[in-house]
C-alpha cells in the first residue's frame, strides 16, 4: 500500500521503469504495472490534490511543445479516429497507449495514469440548476427573475445566449484551458464568471489591433514602472487596452478562488481578467504580470485560457513555472535581487532602496520578500492593502 509521499515517489519510479520495459500485459511485470497504477490512482484520489494536468491536458501540452498534429499521435494511440476520440475525451487511455506515449513522447507517467477530467467531455449535458443564479442576479448579470426554478433557468439561459462568439458548451466543457488552484473549483461558477468576462470584453473591444510581437521585455518593464503612480493600476490597464488587450476587473464567484485569468477569443482578441480577490498592490502587479506572461508565452495555441489561484506556489507545471519566472524577472530581475540587501534583510529601508533603484512601487519589493521568506506577517504596511479596488470602483471600471 502507498501511505506516504515517499511511498508514492518510489511507486512512480517503478512505474516509469516498467513502462520503459514495455512488458506483455499478461506477464509478471505487466501485472505489477497494473497493480502499481491502481495503487497510485487510489492514493492520489484519497490523499492528494495534485497540481498536474490531467492525461489529455498533458498530451495536448506535449503536442504544443513539439508542434505535433493529431496525425502524429497515430503511432502511439492507433487510428485517426482513436486519436480524435481520446483527445475529445470520448475514449479512455489504455495501458498500451500510456506506455507508447510515455516511451515515445516522454510524457510523465504520473500525468498519464491519472483519471482524466471527464467534465470536459462534450457528452456531458448542461445542468442548468448548478449555476450560481442568486450570485449572478445580485451582480446585475441577469434580468429580473422570479423564485421559480424554471424562471431561474430561463434567466441563466438568456444570459448565456448573449455569449459571443463562444457557445456555452465550449466555455463549460470544450475550451482547452489550464487550471492552477490549490482547491477544486466549481466548474459552473467558473463558466458563469468566464462568460461574464467575455461578454464585457466583447461589448467593449479595444480600438487598437493586438500584435503579439509587441509584448516583449521592454513593454512589460515599462508597464511595471507605472506602479510608482498613485493610480498605477488604472494607468496599466489603459496602456494595455491601447495595445489591443482587453482588461476586465470582475470579482470571483464563490467556489472559484480566482486571482486572474488570461483568455484568447478568435485567436486575435486577448483578455486579461483580474478578480482583486486580495486587495493589495503587490498581488495586483504580480497577477497582471503573470497573466501577461501567459499571453506572451502560451496563449493562442492549444491553450486558450488560463485560470490562476496564486494561493498555491505552483511547482512542476512548465507553463506555470515559466509564467512565474517571467513575471518575477520583469518585476525584479534576478541578478539585481541577489545583489540587493532586500534579498537578505526584512527591513523597510531595504525595500525602499531597491524600489527606488528599479523605479517601481515598494509594495512589489515587499511582496517579493514576503513570498521568498514565506512570512506574510512582515512588512504588512508596505504591500498596499486596500489600495486597488477603490481605484476601479471609483472609476466604474468593468
Amino acid at each position: 500500500m502507498i501511505k506516504t509521499r515517499s511511498d508514492l515517489e518510489k511507486a512512480l519510479s517503478e512505474v516509469e521503469k516498467l513502462l520503459a520495459l514495455d512488458p506483455d500485459p499478461d506477464s509478471k511485470e505487466g501485472e505489477t504495472l497494473k497493480m502499481l497504477t491502481l495503487l497510485v490512482e487510489d492514493y492520489e484520489k484519497s490523499v492528494l490534490w495534485k497540481f498536474r494536468p490531467d492525461p489529455i491536458d498533458a498530451i495536448v501540452f506535449r503536442m504544443e511543445q513539439q508542434n505535433l498534429s493529431q496525425r502524429d499521435l497515430i503511432p502511439f494511440i492507433g487510428s485517426r479516429s482513436k486519436v480524435s476520440e481520446v483527445l475529445s475525451r470520448k475514449r479512455p487511455l489504455t495501458l498500451s497507449m500510456i506506455r507508447a506515449l510515455h516511451n515515445g513522447l516522454g510524457i510523465p507517467a504520473e500525468s498519464l495514469i491519472q483519471d482524466q477530467d471527464d467534465t470536459k467531455s462534450s457528452d456531458f449535458k448542461i445542468e442548468w440548476q448548478r449555476f450560481p443564479v442568486k450570485d449572478m442576479a445580485s451582480r446585475g448579470w441577469l434580468k429580473p427573475f422570479s423564485r421559480a426554478t424554471k424562471d431561474d433557468i430561463e434567466a441563466v439561459k438568456k444570459f448565456f445566449d448573449e455569449l459571443k462568439p463562444i457557445p456555452l458548451v465550449q466555455v463549460l466543457y470544450r475550451t482547452s484551458n489550464h487550471m492552477r488552484s490549490a482547491r477544486k473549483m466549481d466548474q459552473y461558477a467558473l463558466a458563469a464568471w468566464t462568460a461574464r468576462v467575455i461578454n464585457v470584453a466583447s461589448a467593449n473591444p479595444p480600438k487598437a489591433p493586438y500584435e503579439k510581437e509587441s509584448i516583449d521585455d521592454d513593454f512589460m518593464k515599462a508597464l511595471v514602472r507605472l506602479s510608482v503612480f498613485n493610480d498605477g493600476p488604472l494607468l496599466a490597464c489603459r496602456y494595455l487596452e491601447e495595445q489591443g488587450i482587453s482588461i476586465v476587473i470582475e470579482k470571483h464567484l464563490p467556489g472559484t478562488y480566482l486571482d486572474g485569468s488570461a483568455i484568447m477569443i478568435k485567436q486575435e482578441h486577448p483578455i486579461i481578467a483580474l478578480t482583486l480577490r486580495h486587495d493589495r498592490l503587490d498581488n495586483f502587479w504580480f497577477s497582471l504580470m503573470h497573466e501577461l506572461a501567459h499571453l506572451r508565452l502560451h496563449l493562442g495555441s492549444e491553450i486558450d485560457q488560463f485560470y490562476d489561484d496564486f494561493d498555491v506556489d505552483y511547482q512542476g507545471d512548465l507553463r506555470e513555472d515559466a509564467a512565474d519566472a517571467l513575471a518575477s524577472e520583469i518585476l525584479i530581475p534576478k541578478d539585481v535581487w541577489k545583489k540587493s540587501p532586500a534579498s537578505k534583510l526584512k527591513m523597510p529601508e531595504a525595500v525602499s532602496s531597491l524600489a527606488k533603484t528599479l523605479g517601481i512601487h515598494p509594495a512589489i519589493v515587499a511582496g517579493r520578500i514576503r513570498h521568498e521568506t514565506g512570512d506574510f506577517r512582515i512588512l504588512n504596511n508596505l504591500v498596499g492593502h486596500r489600495q486597488v479596488r477603490t481605484l476601479f470602483g471609483e472609476h466604474g471600471w468593468n
